[in-house]
């Protein structure tokens, strides 16, 4: 799909295209629709309400999932990267202990949000602390993301790629802090 495909879409049906997009993906479509705004194809306003409970809600879904399946994850797949049961039950412990700090560092990182989002709900944080926690961490990130579409619209799908790239660095380096962390030889998560 071109981007003149992708507009005449977005005139046609507005934020009803937007807000699935932004359910699974919200960097990206958050720069999209930044730079959207800026064409007058999208309100700034609406636009950036929409990505907001777009993103919430599917975090809340990460969160729903991690708490449902909590018994159900530690299985054999799981067992290959070293998180047994007892490294989980650590974790878990852990994120008892930091979770707030953890959750929106996960936000703003991207990369590490999806285990961060799964880890609060398999932890049962209290799921109004993880919504207050979590809009606190999404208000900036989509305005932030936004005002990159704003600005360097022009250049949206190269931000997109930027973003995949870092995204990918930092999901590195976020998985090397683990590892140095908590499963070192003789440690436990």
């Amino acid at each position: 799909m071109t981007e003149g495909e992708f507009g005449a879409l977005v005139q046609e049906f507005g934020l009803w295209i937007i807000a699935p997009i932004a359910l699974v993906e919200g960097p990206a479509i958050s720069v999209v629709s930044g730079y959207l705004a800026r064409l007058g194809f999208l309100g700034l306003p609406q636009t950036y309400a929409c990505l907001v409970v777009a993103d919430l809600v599917g975090d809340s879904l990460m969160y729903l999932a991690g708490r449902r399946w909590r018994g159900r994850l530690a299985t054999p797949w799981l067992r290959k990267v070293g998180l047994t049961r007892r490294r989980l039950a650590g974790g878990l412990r852990a994120f008892r202990a930091k979770g707030g700090r953890l959750l929106v560092i996960g936000k703003l990182t991207h990369s590490a949000g999806f285990a961060v989002l799964v880890a609060a709900g398999m932890s049962r944080m209290a799921f109004g602390r993880f919504l207050a926690l979590n809009l606190a961490a999404t208000l900036p990130k989509v305005a932030g993301f936004m005002a990159l579409g704003w600005v360097f619209g022009e250049i949206s799908g190269r931000v997109a790629d930027w973003l995949w790239g870092l995204s990918v660095l930092l999901l590195v380096a976020f998985a090397g802090v683990l590892w140095s962390l908590f499963l070192r030889k003789g440690r436990t998560i």
